[in-house]
């Protein structure tokens, strides 16, 4: 018989491990705009669980989130910790992930995008929520009367803004952003005084809350010894925020850290801004060395189950262009789940899954919607039976687990864009142990 979808014990988990529903609660109406209007930021729709037909699933452990957002802020000392959750929460579910943290204590949220900001404004969240893309469209009154926090470094961005605070008649709370080294957004120091001019020309209207900078190789150096280019942009920052204090921009916040910097103690000024490892990812020394933390804990498993189980004999293709043959008679299970899931076609044949607690190598090309697993050396397998794509299983033929790292050196990239490209279409669950 199916399962229902909530409130009903995970069989390969702990008995006392429940999957929770997460209600998104009605958002709030607009304090300027007629309640019937349509609102000008939208947002993609998850799938959601009570929607879900096929087994394939993420299931999100909030026991660990709150585990790792204590470890961080053990890390950060009297810095505030404001989460990252850019990207739907690097994949996580954005919601849920910030209603969890709220309660446990976090006290503000960066996103990347206003619309990330929207959607945690509708699901109920009242902590600040720093933007941090720098690009806002037409949409600058909505930051404003959502109480969102822009990210500046242009005098348009001023200017902007400037616009709506008149148009709202109140004040625009903004972070301005300095470039120490990462070429990529921020005010240069070289373009800081014709910067401070245009925002003394606009004292009226904005108010700067807080400065940033972004530091670009906080995983880098030794243990225990700062890298070098971290100093620098540290040092650089320092200089900036004299030189704009000089001028009367004293704000009350800044910030520089994410999670290698944090897991460093490197740049932990008033507020850090961990993003992978709030997940349970810690960044890696080099990029390919040591764990900078071994106290972190996963929060996403990634599962789906056995639909098919057929009997092949020697030399048989399996899967789009037959890059895989049979060497032995063999038993090919097919799982429903592929690239338009975020199960990387670079798995094709070098990846693995755990089916019964073992390890059955991915065969064939992973296709758009299905991948196909050999199980020949696990006795057993039948449909129905649980595949975990990412995170630990215990079976019957024993225990194991699929790491962001190991998938990660699979397909040839980092755990960031492994845990990111999970789709849309894979609904979240929320485990509550």
């Amino acid at each position: 018989m199916r399962e229902p979808l909530w409130g009903v014990s995970v069989s390969t988990m702990d008995a006392k491990a429940h999957l929770v529903p997460d209600p998104i609660p009605t958002p709030p109406p607009s304090r300027r705009r007629n309640d019937a209007a349509e609102p000008r930021v939208l947002r993609p729709r998850r799938a959601a669980p009570s929607d879900c037909v096929r087994p394939t699933r993420a299931e999100v452990n909030l026991a660990a989130l709150r585990h790792n957002l204590r470890v961080l802020e053990r890390h950060a000392g009297t810095a505030q910790v404001w989460p990252v959750l850019k990207a739907d929460g690097y994949g996580h579910g954005a919601p849920a992930v910030a209603r969890t943290l709220e309660r446990a204590g976090a006290k503000g949220f960066c996103v990347a995008l206003v619309e990330e900001a929207i959607e945690l404004r509708d699901a109920g969240i009242r902590a600040p929520i720093l933007v941090m893309g720098g690009y806002y469209g037409d949409a600058h009154e909505e930051i404003l009367e959502r109480e969102l926090i822009p990210v500046v470094y242009d005098p348009a961005h001023l200017e902007a803004f400037a616009r709506a605070a008149l148009a709202l008649e109140r004040p625009a709370h903004v972070h301005v952003k300095i470039d120490t080294g990462m070429a990529r957004l921020g005010v240069r120091y070289d373009a800081l005084a014709p910067f401070l001019d245009s925002l003394a020309s606009h004292a009226a209207e904005i108010e700067v809350t807080g400065l940033m900078t972004h530091l670009s190789c906080a995983e880098m150096g030794q243990l225990g010894v700062s890298p070098e280019a971290t100093t620098e942009q540290l040092a650089r920052f320092e200089v900036a925020c004299a030189e704009m204090a000089r001028h009367g921009v004293r704000p009350a916040v800044r910030h520089a850290a994410n999670s290698a910097a944090v897991l460093r103690g490197d740049g932990l000024f008033d507020v850090v801004r961990p993003g992978v490892s709030v997940f349970g990812f810690a960044p890696r020394l080099g990029g390919d060395g040591p764990s900078l933390s071994t106290e972190l804990r996963p929060v996403m498993r990634v599962r789906t189950e056995v639909v098919d189980v057929r009997s092949l004999g020697v030399g048989e293709p399996v899967g789009y262009g037959a890059t895989f043959r049979t060497s032995r008679p063999s038993r090919i299970a097919t799982v429903p789940m592929g690239y338009a899931d975020g199960m990387s076609r670079a798995v094709s044949n070098r990846g693995a899954v755990l089916v019964r607690g073992r390890r059955a190598p991915i065969v064939g090309a992973v296709s758009m919607d299905m991948a196909m697993i050999d199980v020949t050396d696990i006795p057993g397998v039948t449909l129905r039976d649980e595949v975990v794509v990412l995170g630990a299983q215990s079976g019957p033929s024993g225990s194991d687990v699929i790491t962001v790292d190991e998938v990660a050196e699979a397909v040839g990239t980092i755990g960031w864009e492994v845990m990111t490209d999970l789709s849309r279409r894979v609904p979240r669950f929320y485990r509550e142990p």
